[in-house]
């Protein structure tokens, strides 16, 4: 007899066979099929389990075989589908053969969440099942694609209970609960208040240009660099960008869902009010200290890392200098291929990346370049002065070395901000994230209607071909193309990604051909970047 489960692994996870045989022998049982620690641990954990629910365990040999044999299996997942399948092999409960189960079985016999629900329920219906049986702790995640075709167990018995009612009557028993998403397969989407996603925009006084860049960039999907000194507002407003992002479609949203449920995380996600999917775009921001693995994935069983977990959205990297140099260069192929791959021996593991990288930074290690002070700390009758930090250049070139110029090429909007003046803080009538929020949505609707025949989501992801073809310049604008392009010396990738950014411009301005004022300030949102220097420029024009 056997009973079919998942095992999270990299991005699809692998359907598991749990075959259990039955002979004349020593009791006891033995797991075959590369079974990791915790895998082979539950033979103590479903013995105890039947003790503890009231069932008695057959005292003969037992065979538990994991197929696929040649992948190596680990975690807690397994429990309940082995706990079945001896049942099954026993003769004590029937067990379909088009059921996937997933649990983790504690002594006393009740069931604890486990990862990769969502994903498993995605996998197993690309494979043909159509039952399921889950903790109950795990519902919310099986109802949100199988809402008429799942039961969730509080405990050993509950699971055994459901395969008895689905003998008698042909379904499983409905898991009643008022908060789960209708029957009828539709998946409940559920919007969150913009104004409750990091902030508003108003809230944050001048940086007006910076404001601008990620109105820009939330609308086309393009990758963005601010950098100046400490207390400009680079980190606050950054964390207001969640609240004017475009929220995901239906298939975003599934998918997105699926990375945090195999990443254990899609309980910190959904609050107790809002369960179903995540619609709105992830925004993520790892500590600088973080490893290679944890911002790429992997590990021993391969799981998603940062980069995945902002699939569709926003991964902010604050202080990013500070960042280790093999992770900053390691970001350079997955913004290209919108993938990472990682080798094991079992081999290849891809991982969604489609991510917009968000870098923040000082403009030197100690901060004070170009910074505006007042007069009384320098010691000047002036009302204010310039400091030079005490930074050596040697000490500020290798602070931005570790960036690098294939990693900043790549970052089609760049800006630098200054400490904002005391009557700028002062000022009223800012305007509010859900105004510009309005603006992104209609230019994102305008590029899913460019798109909606094709793979391509944002403008950010334009290919040659497409550029050619969606971004049509006047005149003007050609002429005023070339002259900038020559001036700024700009890359073959850098060329492309002003001709991006213009197009998005022009999006949120509802025009349809581009125009020398979109081309201009493309052209300005990447003049700026390339030397740390760069900050005096902005200094000196206050």
């Amino acid at each position: 007899m056997y009973v079919m489960a998942y095992a999270p692994y990299g991005a699809e996870g692998i359907i598991i066979r749990v075959e259990a045989d039955i002979r004349r022998g020593i009791p006891g049982i033995d797991i075959t099929g590369l079974a990791e620690g915790a895998v082979r641990e539950a033979r103590e954990r479903v013995m105890a389990a039947f003790r503890n629910s009231g069932y008695t365990f057959p005292r003969d040999r037992i065979l538990i075989n994991l197929a696929p044999a040649g992948v190596r299996k680990d975690g807690t997942y397994l429990d309940l589908p082995i706990a079945l399948a001896v049942m099954a092999a026993a003769k004590m409960v029937p067990v379909p053969d088009n059921l996937m189960v997933m649990g983790e079985l504690e002594l006393s016999g009740r069931l604890r969440p486990v990862r990769g629900v969502l994903a498993a329920t995605v996998a197993g219906l690309k494979a043909g099942i159509r039952e399921f049986i889950v903790p109950a702790d795990n519902a919310r995640e099986a109802a949100i694609l199988a809402a008429d075709r799942f039961s969730g167990a509080a405990t050993l018995g509950e699971a055994v209970h459901a395969l008895r009612i689905r003998a008698e009557t042909g379904s499983l028993p409905a898991f009643e609960e008022a908060s789960l998403p209708p029957s009828g397969g539709e998946a409940r989407i559920l919007e969150k208040d913009a104004g409750a996603l990091g902030g508003d925009f108003a809230d944050v006084r001048g940086q007006g240009q910076y404001k601008r860049a990620l109105e820009i960039a939330a609308a086309g999907g393009h990758n963005l660099l601010v950098f100046g000194p400490p207390g400009a507002g680079k980190t606050m407003l950054a964390r207001c960008m969640p609240s004017i992002m475009a929220p995901l479609n239906t298939d975003e949203a599934v998918e997105v869902t699926r990375l945090y449920s195999l990443a254990g995380q899609l309980a910190k996600e959904l609050s107790s009010e809002l369960e179903g999917l995540i619609t709105q775009p992830p925004f993520r921001s790892p500590h600088h200290s973080a490893s290679a693995e944890g911002i790429l994935g992997g590990g021993k069983t391969v799981r998603p890392g940062e980069i995945s977990l902002a699939h569709w959205g926003v991964l902010f990297l604050d202080e990013a200098p500070e960042f280790r140099t093999n992770v900053l260069q390691s970001l350079r192929e997955p913004l290209e291929d919108r993938v990472i791959s990682i080798s094991r021996a079992e081999g290849p593991v891809r991982l969604p990346a489609d991510f917009q990288l968000l870098l923040a930074a000082n403009p030197c290690p100690c901060g004070r370049l170009g910074m505006h002070i007042p007069a009384v700390e320098t010691g000047t009758a002036s009302p204010g002065t310039e400091i030079s930090c005490f930074c050596s250049p040697e000490e500020i070139r290798r602070y931005w070395r570790k960036l690098g110029a294939a990693l900043l090429d790549r970052m089609e909007l760049r800006v630098g901000v200054h400490t904002p003046k005391i009557q700028a803080l002062r000022q009223r009538g800012e305007e509010t994230s859900e105004e510009i929020r309005q603006r992104v949505i209609r230019a994102v609707t305008i590029q899913q209607e460019r798109f909606k025949n094709t793979a391509i989501r944002r403008n950010s992801r334009m290919t040659p071909g497409m550029i050619e073809r969606y971004c049509v310049l006047t005149a003007e604008a050609e002429g005023a193309f070339r002259i900038g392009s020559t001036r700024l010396g700009l890359s073959g990738r850098a060329f492309h990604g002003v001709l991006r950014v213009a197009r998005t411009i022009a999006d949120l301005e509802g025009t349809e051909r581009i125009l020398p004022i979109h081309i201009l300030e493309a052209l300005q949102h990447r003049r700026l970047g390339d030397d740390p220097y760069d900050i005096l420029t902005i200094a000196a024009s206050l």
